[in-house]
């Protein structure tokens, strides 16, 4: 999917606030969304943000690298989850299948157990399915909870 399209498909689904830590992997739809993205000096402010942002009425989607998710996962778990506050989660999927940069490899492993664990359901990606899965994650996000997509690599164009 390019990212205008994607662009397209979030602000479809209603999403009207974007926040998140830069990563190269996302700079397309970092781009596409120009001055509707806040850029956020770290993930845990992201999800702050956001949560403001959805008790003001607005649909959040923080963008983030899966190293984010240490940072994040207090945030989740002490605000998200016990208040209902519903996110989604676009998160660049780095050290998928052990490929990628040292510092890469063991979050790449464990990120997806991790969302899980903590009952946050998500998607892996390859950009054919992007579609199918921010439909998921829109009906999860109606029922106010966080849903994580992890976005591999040339998913975005």
């Amino acid at each position: 999917m390019d990212a205008q399209g994607l662009k397209k498909s979030l602000k479809e689904l209603g999403f009207d606030f974007f926040t998140g830590v830069p990563c190269s992997l996302l700079g397309g739809i970092i781009r596409a969304l120009g001055d509707d993205y806040i850029p956020s000096v770290r993930e845990d402010t992201a999800l702050g943000l956001a949560a403001g942002a959805y008790l003001g009425g607005r649909k959040p989607c923080v963008l983030m690298q899966n190293s984010g998710i240490g940072y994040s996962l207090n945030v989740l778990t002490s605000l998200n989850l016990i208040y209902d506050i519903p996110v989604l989660l676009m998160i660049s999927y780095r050290g998928f299948g052990g490929k990628d940069a040292p510092e890469h490899i063991i979050m790449g492993k464990h990120c997806v157990e991790l969302m899980e664990a903590i009952g946050i359901s998500s998607r892996v990606c390859s950009g054919q399915d992007l579609e199918s899965a921010l439909a998921e994650a829109d009906g999860q996000i109606k029922n106010g909870k966080p849903y994580a997509v992890f976005i591999r690599e040339g998913a975005i164009s």
